[in-house]
């Protein structure tokens, strides 16, 4: 009981965090200019970036499935599909409750009975896949930028990029040696995922019809993404929004287009 009531909690201070976030946003910012702007969206290029998301999550489920078979886990690719929906809705729904991939370990471990340490490993790897496509992604985009504040640092995103490629295959290699063979064919998988993201971020940025700075935008979607994953708002919310607010001030750009498209 005791273990509920603290879930509940969590997800109850989840949630204000999430609120307050917002409320700290739009008070920085006229909410009628966002509302104005998202109101003014061209449809056709939202549902292009509906259909690039969800290409995206189609491409996230097969890397999660890469790693389910070199494990001898042989779900079909819709019956993963399923159970990555599933996780989906739980770590958007039920934050503080039965996370979505603890919820998917669960499963797999429950009809294969697989080594719990062995499913926690793979979908931490599958997490940390995508995150290291978006660092890596966010290290490219800053040689497209032009603002000062990035320009004279380029030299630094090159050794990034290096450097959190290596860390990641040492770190493979040392813990998870098991699953090691299928370390670059995952990191293409997350090469494709996080492109079909940009891509969706970048039709969003059409549909707001703004035609300036696509690069700047990319650049703070992912940066908001990788705070995302921080397990302290609800999915992200409130979170992304001070990103892309504060970003905008950094790197020179409207306030209104930024948050307009975080939302």
């Amino acid at each position: 009981m005791a273990v509920v009531r603290k879930k509940w909690v969590t997800a109850i201070i989840k949630v204000a965090i999430s609120l307050l976030l917002l409320y700290f946003v739009f008070k920085k910012i006229d909410y009628q200019q966002v509302w104005d702007s998202i109101r003014n969206t061209q449809p056709h290029y939202l549902l292009l970036a509906l259909i690039t998301f969800v290409l995206s999550k189609l491409i996230a489920a097969f890397r999660l499935n890469l790693y389910l078979h070199h494990l001898r886990i042989l779900l079909s690719h819709l019956s993963n599909l399923k159970l990555y929906l599933l996780g989906m809705f739980y770590n958007l729904f039920l934050p503080g409750g039965i996370g979505g991939d603890a919820y998917k370990g669960y499963l797999i471990k429950k009809k294969y009975g697989v080594e719990t340490k062995r499913i926690i490993a793979i979908m931490v790897l599958d997490r940390l896949s995508g995150l290291l496509l978006l660092f890596i992604y966010a290290c490219i985009l800053t040689f497209f930028l032009e603002q000062e504040v990035i320009t004279k640092y380029q030299w630094l995103s090159a050794m990034a990029m290096g450097a959190a490629i290596l860390v990641f295959w040492l770190l493979n290699k040392r813990f998870f040696n098991y699953v090691n063979p299928v370390f670059w064919n995952s990191l293409w998988y997350s090469a494709l995922v996080q492109f079909f993201q940009l891509l969706a971020v970048y039709f969003i940025w059409k549909a707001l019809g703004i035609d300036a700075d696509l690069f700047s935008y990319l650049f703070l979607f992912l940066i908001s993404s990788i705070v995302a994953v921080l397990p302290i708002t609800i999915g992200g919310i409130g979170s992304r929004e001070v990103v892309f607010l504060y970003g905008a001030l950094w790197l020179g750009l409207e306030e209104k287009n930024s948050v307009s498209i975080s939302v």
